[in-house]
């Protein structure tokens, strides 16, 4: 049984602040990228 207060591991909780803050990740390096007109890798030195 799953306890409503739990507040780490796979519960909603966790599960949906884990897609908020990826899709901000998302959208910060599509905008990065958009704007130095370099990708992530070349960014950060990879490429």
């Amino acid at each position: 049984m799953e306890s409503q207060d739990a507040k780490f591991g796979f519960t909603q909780f966790a599960e949906t602040w884990n897609g908020r803050l990826a899709m901000l990740g998302f959208v910060i390096g599509l905008g990065t990228e958009l704007l130095t007109g370099q990708g992530i890798l070349s960014q950060i030195g990879l490429m």
